[in-house]
């Protein structure tokens, strides 16, 4: 599995205005509704059900929020990059910027799993979260998310 598996270069953009996690889930709902189709108040709604299960906030700055939905049939995300982290709730208590949003259908199985830890591992590398920081451009941190990130299947 690659990240271009489950994200689109029209599914990454840079964020400017974001100064709460529920604005940023709305921001996740409308991407998430513009290029997966999923409808943007249930996406919302998905997210904080999860998110009320406990935080996706992983730490040093990335989150890596996920849900089941109906109206998706494969597992897919969008990726956003705040220019002003925001407090998340995360693990270590620091602010995220960078947030990799997972979608599943309500009856996935193994390949959820599989995406959730692929985005894990991919944004557990310094230098690479170093980078997507530097570049706030949507296609260049596109570029940068899927240069050679892989798992095998």
């Amino acid at each position: 599995m690659q990240l271009t598996n489950i994200l689109g270069h029209e599914a990454v953009k840079v964020v400017t205005s974001v100064t709460s996690k529920k604005r940023l889930f709305q921001e996740i709902g409308e991407l998430a509704h513009n290029v997966l189709g999923l409808d943007a108040t249930a996406t919302v709604d998905a997210l904080l059900d999860r998110e009320s299960l406990g935080p996706t906030g992983v730490g040093h700055g990335v989150a890596l929020p996920h849900a089941r939905m109906a109206g998706i049939d494969r597992v897919a995300g969008v990726f956003i990059l705040l220019e002003k982290p925001i407090d998340f709730g995360a693990v270590d208590r620091q602010p995220v910027d960078i947030v990799f949003a997972l979608f599943a259908p309500e009856q996935a199985g193994v390949e959820h799993l599989k995406a959730l830890a692929l985005v894990a591992r991919t944004l557990r590398d310094p230098s690479l979260c170093s980078k997507l920081r530097a570049n706030p451009d949507s296609s260049t941190v596109y570029a940068i998310l899927t240069a050679s990130q892989s798992i095998a299947a």
